[in-house]
């Protein structure tokens, strides 16, 4: 196995795995930003306020998004199981 193949696999990899967190990054970011705002506007200093919302927001994410994001690594584990006996030599 060369160099630039092991390369690819590792640049495959990378990206399928910012694809699939994406959504709850972005979903987590919004949803902190959005109460970082509300906290300011209305002087309420509690630190536990964001965690709640961001959980119940990532859960959500995950269960309308998990058959997708299940798929996505499902493909590309059996895109590199049908490509292993070039990867042997």
């Amino acid at each position: 196995m060369s160099g630039e193949v092991v390369i690819d696999i590792i640049r495959e990899t990378f990206y399928v795995v910012i694809l699939c967190s994406a959504p709850m990054l972005l979903v987590s970011l919004i949803l902190g930003l959005t109460v970082s705002v509300f906290q300011t506007v209305t002087s309420i200093q509690e630190q536990t306020l964001t965690f709640v919302p961001k959980f119940v927001g990532i859960f959500l994410i995950i269960m309308l998004l998990g058959q997708w994001i299940g798929g996505n690594i499902t493909g590309f584990m059996e895109e590199l199981w049908s490509d292993f006996t070039l990867y042997i030599r």
